[in-house]
């Protein structure tokens, strides 16, 4: 792992062309049989998002991701197309987007996932209190070799003494998500610890990529403390134990090419294998 989370760190400094091409159903050898997903909060359209943008691309592409959930997602009329379909179309993946903003408002800010695998279905809820502009987003997608699975994308309440507000949200996510046996992963930027006392119901139901493989990174930050954020790690890959395995998880887009960080957030990535 201390290899490829080397690698992928320094993958936003190459030019994009040395970043390869992005998969499209498989890898030359055979049918794809892990899936891998990541997740990053790109920070809306904050410091020089020209200049970021092509850092994100990379960092992304370099995970060969299945699935990509992306939070803080903007677009704003005709002066910023929306984010999560650029780096969908350069990536050459689907996109689904939710927001609360009504869709015919040219200013709208939400949440994306980004996808390689047929979508079969795809839904999204505003999540309780109501007042607080959050939403998930889930697609069920089928695999390579016919499974069929959900991913679901999120981003809750921020502020650090919020914890009522995000137990809120996260019985109102539980209570949505479909209880019909699919196999379940669940990513984002939850803005809290898995430690923090409102997370408990997702510990009963999940566990954590990065912490079940690397507990020693457990306390690692996904907040950039180079930009003046706090040490803590509060973006998560969930995953339900029964369905998957992880064999590989990271915590990447953390290193600046010159002056320019990717983002506030260091995005993540797992690979899974199907049990």
């Amino acid at each position: 792992m201390t290899t490829r989370r080397r690698l992928l760190a320094a993958l936003p400094a190459l030019s994009l062309a040395a970043c390869g091409t992005p998969r499209t159903g498989g890898r030359a050898d055979g049918p794809v049989q892990d899936l891998t997903v990541a997740t990053f909060n790109i920070w809306h359209d904050q410091g020089d998002w020209p200049g970021r943008l092509p850092l994100i691309e990379a960092t992304l592409r370099a995970t060969e991701a299945d699935v990509i959930g992306l939070q803080e997602v903007l677009q704003d009329g005709d002066t910023l197309p929306n984010q999560a379909r650029t780096l969908a179309d350069r990536l050459g993946m689907q996109m689904v987007f939710s927001s609360v903003d009504a869709g015919d408002q040219p200013r709208r800010y939400g949440n994306a996932l980004l996808t390689r695998l047929p979508i079969l279905d795809y839904d999204w809820v505003k999540l309780e209190p109501l007042d607080d502009y959050r939403t998930a987003q889930r697609i069920r997608c089928r695999r390579a070799d016919g499974t069929v699975i959900d991913i679901a994308n999120t981003h809750f309440h921020h502020t650090a003494e919020g914890g009522a507000i995000r137990a809120r949200q996260i019985a109102h996510l539980l209570d949505w998500l479909p209880d019909d046996g699919t196999p379940l992963i669940l990513m984002g930027d939850l803005n809290a610890p898995l430690d923090n006392p409102e997370m408990a119901p997702l510990r009963a139901r999940f566990s954590e990529a990065l912490q079940t493989l690397y507990p020693d990174q457990a306390d690692r930050t996904t907040l950039n403390t180079a930009l003046g954020h706090r040490s803590v790690q509060i973006d998560h890959i969930l995953y339900e134990a029964a369905a998957f395995t992880p064999v590989e998880a990271a915590i990447i887009g953390d290193q600046p090419v010159g002056e320019v960080w990717p983002s506030d957030h260091f995005a993540k990535m797992a690979r899974f294998r199907t049990v």
